[in-house]
């Protein structure tokens, strides 16, 4: 099979996303605290703490500000762990991509079944965030429900990246280099604590050229109700992203594992 094909689309990825549903049901709730506790420790701890101290950002208190980077930054955390992580131990210790590629099944069906699942699960992990948000009066409810597409197009770009990552880790610790050298430059680039107009000119060129950027452009228009400014660009940039990174995987993928 030539590892450069493009990835071949079918329904049997169906069975691999509901195996991981039925296995992360049995924690469900630890899992979705899991993942809130982080975001809301920033979300809170700064958005009162060190938003007391801080004038209003753009004409609003910072803890309206942070809202939209933290809700963006929680779904890329879930969908990057998920794909990560959980990935990783099903197909190198596990060893349950091996199992399943033993029936009427191939690698590219595994690998979408797996994206689509860790996108799933950051979804999730958005929309609990979001509820927070909504609790405390941030945002406009209907205004704030297009923040659930947004957040799956986040888990779908950042789960792809994973995977590609995954798909080349040789064990746990390579993903120390993928969380120092491209999550938290992203994390700290793209506006999630403070505007990106603070940056100095070579770096707001940078940030603006990442996913994560994209997104919080998004959000926190939505968020605020203010307009938003090109986000069908915005949208088409993430969308590549999501789509070179999850052909990335599957090459990368193919070339490890049907070798």
């Amino acid at each position: 099979m030539n590892p450069y094909a493009l990835p071949r689309f079918s329904l049997r990825f169906w069975p691999v996303w509901r195996r991981n549903f039925l296995v992360w049901r049995k924690l469900a709730i630890p899992s979705l605290l899991g993942n809130l506790a982080d975001p809301m420790l920033y979300m809170l701890g700064l958005g009162y703490g060190l938003g007391a101290l801080l004038p209003r950002i753009d004409g609003v208190p910072y803890l309206h500000f942070l809202a939209a980077g933290t809700l963006c930054y929680s779904t890329m955390n879930s969908a990057t762990f998920e794909a990560l992580y959980s990935a990783f131990s099903r197909m190198q210790v596990q060893r349950s991509w091996d199992a399943i590629l033993n029936a009427a099944m191939d690698l590219d069906d595994v690998l979408m079944g797996e994206w689509l699942w860790a996108a799933s699960k950051s979804l999730l992990s958005g929309a609990a965030i979001l509820v927070v948000v909504l609790l405390l009066g941030l945002a406009d409810p209907l205004t704030a429900l297009w923040l659930l597409p947004l957040a799956l197009l986040v888990g779908l770009t950042f789960s792809a990246l994973g995977l590609a990552v995954t798909a080349v880790s040789p064990s746990y610790d390579f993903f120390m280099y993928y969380f120092s050298l491209v999550i938290s430059p992203m994390v700290l680039l793209c506006g999630v604590f403070y505007p990106t107009n603070q940056l100095p000119g070579w770096l707001q060129v940078v940030s603006g050229a990442l996913p994560l950027t994209q997104a919080i452009d998004i959000a926190r228009p939505l968020l605020l109700g203010q307009p938003l400014v090109d986000p069908a660009g915005k949208i088409a940039l993430m969308a590549a992203y999501a789509a070179v990174g999850y052909y990335l995987a599957v090459v990368l993928a193919r070339r490890r594992l049907l070798r």
